[in-house]
């Protein structure tokens, strides 16, 4: 948005121009911020309606600091005029989220670049984590959420920071409930569409996996006639109802599956040591390189984000897997395959609530304490109410009584998966671990 003036910014929000200061002689802004105190030079702050405060308010301390300039409700707009003074540009629009994501779209369009939108139950970070990683690696100036910026707000912020000259994006869509796989889709206008997976993520609120396949199915259906393509997983029935003819379709899979593209097409990637779910995911990000027209070759530089199966390898011999980012029944059983397919020694783990499962909640998470049993779990901690389903070794009501038993229970060898809903909040049980030493790990076993 360099190139643009504060008209033009204006226009392509859809709000209105009440101040054109002296910023403005440098061009437009380079990124939006919700954040006033990130707000700095160059930057665009849009002040928010919020559950406790207006983000408007805060639009006075946001100019002060520099900012390009502002986009807040009407009720701010006096107020901004008068702290912009003759320096900041200040936007007013009756729906300031709405504004930032036309604002989003306009830029969108006139980057010009291939938009590639991932969303699905479990391996919606990974895979564009994988894809973006693969795009750069091709020579390819990509553009990527970071972190989970795949809502409403993340989404459009994310493609407002990308610069001029950017040749892919590749966007996250989250979901919290109906109709916001669609909303992000209006917004990113997508040209690639990629369904990792589905699994009864959300149940609570869609009620059915039929429900949950049509909301994530409302990506495929944003992509453009003759043009787009969609990237799903081999064979899932749920989602042949919503299939396309006048789309290319391209599946994805494990070896054996059938899919156009199947671990084997990632020979060269450097990623064999990786967890099955991760090639698979690895088949979906090559697999929407590819409907691009780029051709990713050679190692792929993967780092996972925060807390979504990195590994700790702590004093005493002792591994860690942390992958307490989210939980539900598909994403536990990956996480206890790649646990059985990569612990030399005894298997712990530390599983939490699976939350947002519905009426079925309490099966569920029997079925995953099954499971964990059947892949070789010696060790299970079972932490929050609903994890009392999974029959474990030990019991407790959360995740801080957990981090106090865990580190006494532990062995020399032993590989530990701890995973649970974001809510349970289990990553106390990996500070716990880390802060613990040697001399304290095991205590409990003399």
């Amino acid at each position: 948005m360099r190139a643009w003036s504060p008209e033009q910014v204006a226009t392509a929000a859809g709000a209105r121009l009440l101040a054109s200061g002296a910023a403005a002689a440098a061009g437009g802004p380079v990124r939006a911020s919700i954040d006033s105190r990130a707000a700095g030079p160059g930057d665009l702050f849009a002040g928010l309606p919020g559950e406790h405060a207006d983000g408007g308010r805060f639009a006075p301390g946001a100019l002060a600091g520099g900012a390009w300039g502002v986009l807040v409700g009407e009720a701010w707009g006096e107020e901004a005029v008068a702290a912009a003074g003759e320096t900041g540009v200040v936007l007013v629009a009756t729906d300031p989220l709405r504004a930032l994501q036309r604002l989003a779209t306009a830029w969108r369009r006139a980057l010009g670049c291939p938009v590639i939108g991932v969303t699905g139950s479990v391996g919606k970070t990974t895979t564009k984590d994988l894809l973006a990683a693969m795009l750069a690696a091709s020579g390819v100036a990509v553009t990527a959420n970071e972190r989970n910026l795949n809502t409403e707000i993340g989404l459009p912020l994310t493609v407002l920071g990308a610069p001029a000259g950017t040749q892919a994006l590749v966007l996250e869509m989250g979901m919290r409930g109906a109709g916001q796989i669609a909303e992000l889709a209006a917004i990113a206008e997508p040209d690639v569409g990629v369904i990792t997976a589905l699994g009864p993520v959300h149940l609570e609120q869609l009620g059915t996996m039929e429900a949950i396949a049509a909301e994530k199915a409302a990506l495929v259906a944003a992509l453009p006639a003759g043009r787009g393509v969609a990237v799903l997983p081999a064979g899932e029935p749920l989602l042949e109802p919503h299939l396309r003819a006048d789309l290319t379709t391209v599946t994805f899979g494990p070896a054996g599956s059938g899919a156009d593209v199947e671990p084997g097409a990632l020979a060269g990637f450097g990623l064999d040591a990786q967890p099955v779910h991760v090639r698979t995911d690895a088949c979906a990000a090559l697999a929407a390189a590819r409907a691009i027209g780029a051709q990713p070759a050679g190692e792929v530089a993967l780092t996972l984000s925060e807390m979504r199966g990195q590994r700790l390898h702590l004093d005493g011999d002792i591994t860690v897997i942390e992958d307490c980012y989210n939980a539900n029944p598909l994403s536990m059983r990956a996480a206890l395959d790649d646990l059985a397919a990569t612990s030399p020694g005894r298997r712990v783990a530390v599983l939490g609530d699976m939350r947002e499962l519905g009426p079925g909640e309490d099966e569920h998470h029997a079925q995953i304490g099954a499971y964990a049993r059947d892949a070789g779990v010696e060790l299970l901690v079972a932490v929050g109410p609903l994890s009392a389903a999974y029959a474990g070794d030990h019991a407790v009501p959360d995740a801080e009584a957990a981090a106090v038993l865990v580190p006494g229970l532990l062995q020399p060898g032993d590989t530990v998966l701890v995973k649970a809903s974001r809510g349970v909040g289990l990553e106390a049980v990996t500070g716990a671990l880390r802060a613990a030493g040697p001399a304290n790990l095991g205590s409990t076993h003399g």
